[in-house]
């Protein structure tokens, strides 16, 4: 997908916040093998190097616009590759991610996976947004199914893999793992009003949409806009963002 640093930086306070609490998940320990799954522009990557000593980082990530923005975070323990997060290979101390799952399907399947490329005594710490069910996630879903987006978009919808807290719980407990950590947080961001919260999920959940919209992005965007303004009206605008944790560990 052709990602935009620049819009995704826009609100990096409050996109960053999860980041420290997943963080404080992590089980500090030296010399460890680590990756980062979707590093994005490479900040966090370089903080959470910077938290394991004597340790060797890779930030793995398929976006080539955010790679390139990375790139000035790299040293000799930390370096940065393309790849998909979905297929990773290797065996790992530590297999990091925060807000980047959610964008590789079958849960059910990937996190088996991805527990599976742990080395013994190896964690996963993992952080996706849950917000899908928030009214602008609706929206965007109602407004795509229009009839005249929904024949430019040729009938896309995409809908979040993330599943319930219970279910991540219950894969892990399933794969033998130790020190299952589930939990689900909610973020009481304050924006200005709901043309922000437009462009919040301008720089992630429309991301698909837009490359498959062509010419046609502003008009779906201004459509999402008129009915944000109506079902979000206050000023500024309380937006409750649902933020889905779980760590675990493979014996050794």
């Amino acid at each position: 997908m052709p990602w935009k640093p620049d819009l995704y930086h826009k609100f990096q306070s409050e996109r960053s916040a999860p980041f420290y609490d997943l963080l404080a998940l992590v089980d500090v320990r030296p010399n460890l093998k680590v990756v980062d799954l979707g590093c994005g522009t490479g900040e966090l990557t370089r903080q959470l190097a910077d938290r394991l000593p004597k340790s060797h980082v890779t930030g793995l990530d398929s976006s080539p616009q955010m790679l390139e923005k990375a790139a000035s975070f790299s040293s000799p323990s930390l370096v940065f590759v393309q790849g998909d997060q979905s297929t990773l290979t290797g065996e790992w101390d530590l297999i990091f991610s925060n807000a980047a799952l959610q964008w590789s399907e079958n849960h059910s399947e990937l996190i088996p996976y991805l527990y599976g490329k742990l080395a013994p005594g190896g964690q996963i710490a993992v952080q996706v947004p849950s917000n899908h069910n928030h009214i602008s996630h609706q929206i965007y879903r109602e407004t795509a199914s229009e009839e005249m987006f929904k024949f430019i978009l040729n009938g896309f919808q995409r809908f979040s893999p993330v599943l319930k807290i219970d279910d991540y719980a219950r894969i892990f407990f399933n794969s033998g793992a130790e020190d299952i950590v589930v939990f689900e947080k909610v973020y009481a961001h304050v924006l200005e009003d709901s043309d922000a919260v437009v462009e919040w999920i301008s720089g992630t959940a429309l991301v698909p949409y837009f490359e498959r919209l062509g010419e046609h992005k502003e008009a779906f965007v201004q459509a999402i806009r008129e009915k944000m303004r109506a079902a979000m009206p206050d000023r500024p605008v309380f937006y409750p963002f649902r933020r889905t944790f779980f760590s675990a560990r493979k014996p050794k």
